[in-house]
């Protein structure tokens, strides 16, 4: 059985440079969509079997982190535990204009950085599913004085179908353990 490579492990060769900045224009045009509210495009990028998930992170003590700090997909309450069908579904109840979490509609401000490959699958040369983390920051403003920031990190699962990336699976962990946000109705 073989061993993943880390990310300083990758073989530093022109095809990776090229992969990755291939890979950094996927997010950051992915975090454009989201922020100009064009998420029914936001959808199309998403691969149809896209597991979204956002655990809740709990303050544990020391030594415990690994085991108890995340709560754990399927199996623990999280943030989100999404597929494309509820996501759509969150879309299309956005933009009925009548859903009263995002009327008027947030202003949203993703910054997307730190993206690391970190495992290429089945290799640089004929990359058809990539891991990539990435640290975030996004910006919320709702309605007149409503200000939220989050930030934190993902790992995003991105599969080629076509000749185009799809977000197969992404994990956002926040870098709290308490929302202060009244609601939660963004995209990260």
């Amino acid at each position: 059985m073989s061993t993943i490579p880390t990310v300083t492990e990758l073989p530093r060769e022109l095809n990776y440079f090229r992969l990755k900045e291939e890979i950094e224009q996927f997010l950051f045009q992915e975090a454009d969509l989201l922020d100009q509210r064009r998420f029914k495009e936001w959808l199309d990028v998403l691969h149809e079997d896209i597991v979204y998930f956002m655990p809740i992170r709990r303050n544990v003590r020391y030594g415990q982190h690994a085991e108890f700090e995340n709560t754990r997909l399927g199996k623990d309450i999280s943030w989100f535990d999404e597929n494309k069908w509820t996501l759509t579904k969150r879309v299309e109840q956005i933009m009925t204009g009548v859903h009263w979490a995002e009327e008027p509609l947030s202003r949203v401000c993703h910054l997307v950085t730190n993206i690391q490959m970190s495992e290429i699958r089945p290799g640089i040369d004929n990359a058809e599913e990539v891991v990539a983390k990435s640290r975030f920051l996004v910006y919320q403003n709702r309605v007149d004085y409503e200000n939220y920031t989050y930030i934190g990190r993902r790992t995003d699962v991105l599969r080629r179908v076509d000749g185009q990336w799809k977000i197969a699976k992404r994990e956002i962990l926040l870098e709290q353990s308490v929302l202060l946000a009244k609601n939660l109705t963004i995209f990260f």
